[in-house]
């Protein structure tokens, strides 16, 4: 008979402020390879409670100098330039200067929106409020435990901020911290990049609004939208999933393919991007490498002898296959790198990897996807990643489901 599935957390890259990521071990305040995550404020003090603690978390929402930690008892627990806790907590989005968070009903006491300023202790009252109403149909319909996967120890609240449990409008970090949206849209999930937002329809359908200087909205140009307008290269294709990183966007579709656009600097559309190639070139002449050994990466040449067009912007989406020809389940994005999980549960990632966000024990940066071969060699299925925007969290099973 196959034995119990052991869960856990795991966190790489950025911790330079004590947030906890694995064992925060690395230099310089990084981690360059996964390690099981350690929460000493849930075990009370005691290293093999801390150990276990990973099994007690819900859900991981970074920012770039703190993560909030999600327990499956409604338990807020905040770790980096950010500490505290609060109770009765349904989900957090956090920003560098303000955490929005989703409050339970309880007793009588209605379910809220609360703003706190992201000081160092996190005490005191919200900056800002506002109720609920029909929270628990809202709660029936988009949180569910089984829509989560349903396993009982792991990731059981999907992300529902920016959305609020009530149609007409979503929340964002910065004032006004209310915004109105149509109810028509008819929203299942709705992120925030950095000047962007990503909403995902009843159907399936795209829709993007903010800035879009980088492509980021996959319109095709370079304009700005002021409210929601739907991504034209995508109709006829029903999403499944949305994520948005710094100045990039994804989608995965219901069928599991990837779809990316946006910035591509750091390779983070997984598209041939200069800055790598040149660093690449760099290491290889200094190495010796460059004129001698085929092992040399050198930028591709075109047929006049010139460097190959590189992508910089990339402003319609893009459909990406990753190596193995897998199927996506479910993926994240950072300021400048993106991970995704495929249905097998394997995890691979690309983009910037200055601080180990990459998984690949190292800190290059790729401009393709390559697996994270530490759960692979761990017999471990990973089922959900959360990118900060410097750092990486998967959640892992042993075996496979």
């Amino acid at each position: 008979m196959e034995g119990p599935r052991r869960p856990g957390w795991f966190g790489f890259g950025f911790c330079g402020f004590g947030q906890a990521l694995g064992s925060g071990r690395g230099p310089r305040g990084s981690l360059h390879g996964p390690e099981p995550l350690v929460l000493g404020d849930l075990g009370g003090g005691a290293p093999e409670k801390a150990q276990a603690a990973g099994t007690d978390i819900s859900q991981v929402r970074p920012s770039w100098s703190f993560t909030g930690f999600l327990t499956q008892d409604g338990r807020l627990v905040l770790s980096g330039s950010v500490n505290g806790q609060l109770s009765d907590c349904r989900d957090l989005l956090a920003s560098e200067q303000h955490l929005l968070v989703l409050r339970m009903e309880v007793e009588g006491t209605p379910a809220e929106v609360q703003a706190w300023a992201a000081d160092p202790e996190l005490q005191g009252d919200p900056v800002w409020t506002r109720q609920i109403l029909h929270y628990r149909g809202w709660e029936k319909d988009f949180g569910s435990e089984d829509q989560a996967g349903g396993h009982g120890t792991g990731p059981l609240n999907p992300a529902l901020l920016p959305l609020v449990p009530e149609p007409g409008w979503y929340v964002s970090p910065r004032q006004p911290f209310s915004q109105p949206l149509s109810p028509e849209l008819k929203a299942r999930q709705l992120v925030l990049g950095a000047e962007h937002a990503l909403l995902l329809g009843g159907m399936g359908q795209m829709y993007t609004w903010g800035t879009g200087r980088l492509g980021q909205l996959g319109h095709g140009t370079l304009e700005a939208e002021l409210e929601p307008r739907q991504v034209e290269a995508l109709q006829g294709l029903a999403m499944a999933q949305v994520a948005a990183g710094g100045w990039h966007s994804l989608c995965v579709s219901e069928t599991g393919d990837l779809y990316v656009w946006g910035w591509n600097e750091s390779g983070q559309l997984a598209l041939p991007s200069r800055a790598i190639a040149e660093r690449e070139k760099t290491v290889a002449d200094a190495s010796g490498l460059y004129s001698c050994s085929p092992e040399a990466k050198m930028p591709a040449k075109d047929g006049d002898g010139d460097s190959a067009q590189f992508i910089s912007i990339q402003p319609f989406p893009a459909l990406l296959d990753l190596p193995s020809g897998s199927e996506v389940s479910t993926a994240s994005c950072g300021s400048r790198h993106t991970a995704v999980v495929t249905r097998d549960g394997e995890l691979y990632t690309w983009g910037w990897g200055k601080y180990g966000q990459l998984g690949h024990k190292n800190t290059a940066s790729l401009d393709q996807p390559q697996r994270v071969d530490y759960f692979t060699d761990h017999l471990l299925h990973v089922e959900a990643v959360v990118c900060g925007p410097w750092n990486t969290y998967v959640y892992a099973v042993e075996g496979k489901p």
